[in-house]
């Protein structure tokens, strides 16, 4: 009876699903392609042997991966490369939610893996779904509860593993609103992998059975060469001048950050006054915000920020040397973000000064880049306790301190390698998650 009514739920905002992707086209054409895709119905299969369309008869077996957006997807690597080893003898298939999940699975992957998006969570529309694809057994990473999908994946004889699991208090508390739902979900999975145990304990207050605490995949992600390649040229391009970094930065942050930044660099307000740090060192010249956001649609919107408050301004895209001149340069690039950590002195992770959980500080922490996390960290809640904790972090309240403790860094080159250091022996410590996860993988999805 739960899933029932869920179903009616998911049938009466259908219409407004179809209305979300037209708005968010607006700004982002992509929404507009493959809606064929997100109710069931997908293109036909070529067999390669014959190239005969619709034919179906040796299909390569098949391992689904969900990663819903664009940090689910890049914490898959690890795990991807590790089922190609394993499982060579089949393909890969992912389903996204976002046209930058998607784009992202193209950037990191190519060709090598498929992708589509995944059907909203109708029965009718995850049966189809399973019979086009005929999944050996799926993974969802992170934390994502489709009642219909799970309940099809348990008809089909499909197991279904969430792996990389975490699980807030705040979600917990959404999800305990709905406790039969939950608790049937839960329990028809094959296998869960949390990343911690206090996200272990919450799925199990939910009505989980089969928790395992395998670790974070995060950590096992490494720095291609050729990103710390493109990271030391990143850094010549910009000369000797000291490059402090907002990564990952979410709609609200960057006027904050670049309003501090204006004041500092311009010797207004009480940020200078009270740090007695100059903008300027011997050779190095003034210090360089790099600003990358999190979503790539909203490059434009950066940029124009940064116009309206008067910096000299230049953009990744431009392929070109900064200027001694420019103040912000915007990171207008996909798949470069370890090239902007290895080119960095220091990090501010996004989506932390506001309200949106924090993204993904391990990168940067294992790259030996120093961070600095604001207050929201509900998304890396252990790992930026620990990383504060160890000295690989230190927090900042708001955008001006944000700014004061940066100029602080820039002036103190060794609390920078320091903290440096210890975040590569914090990302080492943690590593081994992905081997945790097969290990567990190996007896439920088969």
């Amino acid at each position: 009876m739960a899933r029932f009514t869920y179903t009616l739920a998911v049938l009466a905002l259908l219409p407004w699903a179809v209305l979300h992707l037209l708005w968010r086209a607006r700004r982002q054409p992509e929404y507009l392609r493959h809606w064929g895709e997100r109710f069931g119905f997908f293109a036909a299969v070529t067999c390669p042997q014959s190239g005969i369309p619709g034919m179906q008869s040796q299909p390569a077996p098949t391992i689904w991966l969900h990663a819903v957006s664009v940090g689910e997807t890049r914490a898959a690597q690890p795990l991807v490369a590790a089922l190609r080893e394993r499982y060579p003898e089949h393909r890969i298939l992912f389903t996204h939610m976002t046209p930058t999940g998607r784009a992202t699975s193209e950037a990191l992957f190519g060709d090598s893996v498929e992708r589509i998006y995944l059907p909203y969570d109708t029965p009718w529309a995850m049966r189809r779904f399973l019979r086009h694809y005929r999944p050996q057994f799926g993974l969802i990473m992170e934390t994502e509860l489709w009642p219909n999908l799970i309940a099809a994946c348990r008809n089909a004889g499909v197991p279904l593993c969430l792996v990389n699991a975490r699980l807030s208090q705040r979600s917990a508390k959404r999800y305990a609103s709905f406790p039969a739902l939950t608790r049937g979900a839960l329990q028809s999975l094959a296998a869960i992998g949390a990343q911690s145990a206090d996200d272990a304990a919450r799925l199990t207050a939910l009505g989980a059975r089969s928790v395992t605490v395998t670790g974070n995949i995060k950590f096992d992600i490494e720095a291609p060469a050729e990103q710390l390649e493109l990271g030391r040229e990143l850094r010549a391009r910009c000369g000797s001048r000291p490059i402090w970094l907002a990564a990952s930065t979410r709609e609200g942050e960057e006027a904050l950050i670049l309003e501090a930044w204006r004041k500092a660099l311009h010797g207004t307000g009480p940020i200078v006054m009270q740090s007695g740090i100059p903008l300027r060192d011997g050779a190095g010249g003034t210090a360089l915000l790099v600003i990358v956001p999190r979503h790539p649609q909203r490059f434009d919107e950066v940029a124009r920020l940064a116009a309206e408050r008067g910096f000299a301004l230049q953009r990744r895209s431009e392929n070109a040397a900064v200027a001694a001149a420019t103040q912000v340069l915007i990171g207008d690039s996909m798949g470069e973000m370890f090239a902007f950590y290895a080119a960095a002195d220091i990090a501010f992770i996004g989506g932390s000064l506001l309200d949106f959980g924090s993204q993904n500080l391990i990168e940067a922490a294992a790259c030996g880049t120093p961070v600095l996390i604001g207050p929201s960290t509900r998304n890396f809640a252990d790992a930026a306790r620990e990383a504060v904790a160890c000295g690989a972090a230190r927090t900042i309240v708001d955008a001006g301190d944000l700014v004061r403790q940066v100029l602080a860094l820039l002036a103190d080159d060794a609390s920078r390698r320091a903290m440096g250091a210890e975040g590569r022996a914090f990302a080492e410590r943690h590593r081994g998650a992905t081997v945790r996860t097969l290990e567990m993988l190996s007896s439920a999805a088969h």
